[in-house]
């Protein structure tokens, strides 16, 4: 699913009215009516209902919401925080028919009649949010501020229509005041701002509402930022074909693991075979390898040369090379390697020598931002997979800047270097070198613990393995891994949810994803 900037929107209900001709006023009234539908579906118990208005197109999608509403029996009460004569347009023709109508219309329009609202909304049951949508510009403050404080203090389920009020379309970022709604209905397609932190959290439960934009108008648009939905993950799964054996699956080599990191290597190494890759093969430190061989049963491992302090040594990579050379491998680099420099120097030889498709992970990636020349021996065929902090280190930024902006900088960053880029957090934004970004739409809170990387690291490669393409593969591996997570949230909760567990529910995620082709 497409996800658009204000502008872009802009553009698409534009086209939509001029070139197609479809009049503003019926995407208004269908857009109001997707509301009723949500309100109906999500809070049925909900019997009184307030609707704070804004000038705008917004606030006319609200004053549809409203008339719908009372004309099918349910109490509700319009409150405007601009003047009557402030709207224009459509908004202006439903506050019109609100009027000919005889609602019940109430103008909040200075502080004094805001002891008013605060009572009135407290004996509603759920609040309608129609202030600003994709046209806010900046942060909102002074008194349309102490508004939005007076929606948040009653606690009520709050509707927000396209935008949380105070929430900017395209950062997900509120500088002022902004609601907290318990569900969004945006309309045609989710903004920004509706995904990325902290939009996430306050726009709510998400609901996409089609309003009647054409998809040829949209197409035109040469949208580049998507929301991977159910059926995205469905088409790229690899299938299992009847007559197949573990050669037909591929094989991964990790290298991995240095004294008190193995379980990193455990994890990657078995995410690669919970997600199909038919042989894996686990490169470690010699004095690492009996460890290793007890945790895992179903992985190979290959005992390399060590420094003294029990890293992979540079003398490790003819090893290697030869290994993925002659079984043709998909091969991921770092998880718990550490930062020793001879093991740095060994990444680095890695990449300008191999030409396996390769996920690099974890340490792997602090060896890249040891030294930003090596950036430019990386292939096409190559995914990193940074957290937010790892992906500081490597721009030589800051983790708070690159929240600000961390759709934009893994655009930058994949096509300046024609790399996949997997920038982990929430959400997870997976961007290749032709400006295409993804925004995963799976996972939870509960998966912020230890070793979940790992696992991922391992269900890419796993798929690389499986000549799924690097982009692709990291695209499936993202949804996989958040859905595995969701299902453990699911029956256990959040709390205590660890990487194994991930693991373990990896083929119900996968079972489920190709049920909803």
């Amino acid at each position: 699913m497409k996800v658009v900037t204000a502008q872009e929107m802009r553009q698409i209900d534009q086209q939509t009215i001029e070139r197609i001709g479809i009049p503003g006023a019926v995407l208004m009234e269908h857009a109001g009516s997707a509301v009723v539908r949500a309100i109906r579906q999500h809070f049925p118990e909900c019997q009184h209902i307030a609707v704070v208005v804004g000038k705008g197109n917004n606030g006319g999608d609200g004053l549809v919401v409203a008339r719908q509403l009372a004309l099918a029996g349910q109490p509700i009460q319009i409150f405007l925080v601009s003047p009557p004569e402030s709207f224009a347009g459509d908004a202006l023709t439903n506050l019109q028919i609100a009027q000919n109508l005889d609602l019940p219309i109430t103008p909040i329009l200075s502080e004094g009649e805001l002891k008013g609202l605060k009572s009135q909304l407290a004996s509603s049951d759920l609040i309608v949010d129609s202030i600003f949508g994709t046209g806010l510009r900046g942060g909102v403050h002074g008194f349309i501020g102490e508004v939005i404080g007076c929606i948040n203090e009653t606690g009520h389920p709050v509707v927000a229509i396209d935008l949380p009020s105070g929430l900017a379309a395209d950062t997900g970022i509120a500088e002022g005041a902004c609601v907290q709604a318990t569900c969004t209905v945006t309309m045609g397609l989710p903004k920004r701002g509706n995904l990325i932190h902290p939009g996430g959290t306050l726009t709510g439960k998400l609901e996409v509402a089609d309003i009647g934009f054409p998809p040829s108008v949209i197409d035109v648009q040469n949208i580049q930022i998507n929301w991977t939905q159910p059926s995205d993950a469905a088409r790229i799964l690899p299938p299992r074909p009847m007559h197949s054996h573990k050669g037909t699956y591929g094989r991964v080599f990790v290298v991995a693991a240095s004294t008190g990191m193995t379980g990193a290597a455990a994890l990657t190494s078995e995410g690669a075979l919970r997600v199909g890759a038919g042989l894996v093969t686990l490169g470690t430190p010699k004095s690492l390898n009996s460890i290793l061989e007890v945790k895992l049963t179903e992985v190979m491992t290959l005992p390399l040369p060590e420094t003294a302090e029990g890293t992979l040594a540079l003398e490790a990579k003819p090893h290697i090379i030869e290994a993925v050379e002659r079984t043709q491998s998909a091969l991921a680099i770092g998880p718990g390697l550490s930062q020793h420099p001879e093991t740095v120097a060994l990444v680095h030889s890695l990449i300008r020598e191999s030409d396996a498709p390769t996920v690099i992970d974890a340490d792997g990636i602090n060896a890249l931002s040891k030294s930003k020349e090596i950036l430019s021996s990386l292939s096409p065929q190559t995914v990193l997979t940074p957290h937010p902090g790892e992906m500081a280190r490597l721009i030589g930024g800051t983790v708070e800047g690159l929240e600000r902006d961390r759709i934009g900088i893994a655009q930058r960053f994949a096509q300046a270097h024609h790399v996949t880029l997997v920038l982990k957090g929430a959400p997870t934004v997976i961007a290749r070198g032709n400006g295409e970004v993804w925004i995963n739409s799976t996972g939870n809170a509960g998966m912020a613990t230890g070793g979940m990387g790992d696992v991922l690291t391992g269900l890419i490669v796993g798929l690389m393995a499986q000549k799924v393409s690097p982009f692709d593969a990291a695209v499936l591996g993202v949804y996989l891994h958040g859905l595995a997570g969701d299902i453990v949230a699911e029956s256990i909760g959040m709390h205590g949810l660890m990487a194994g567990d991930v693991l373990n529910n990896l083929p119900k995620a996968i079972r489920l994803c190709g049920a909803q082709s």
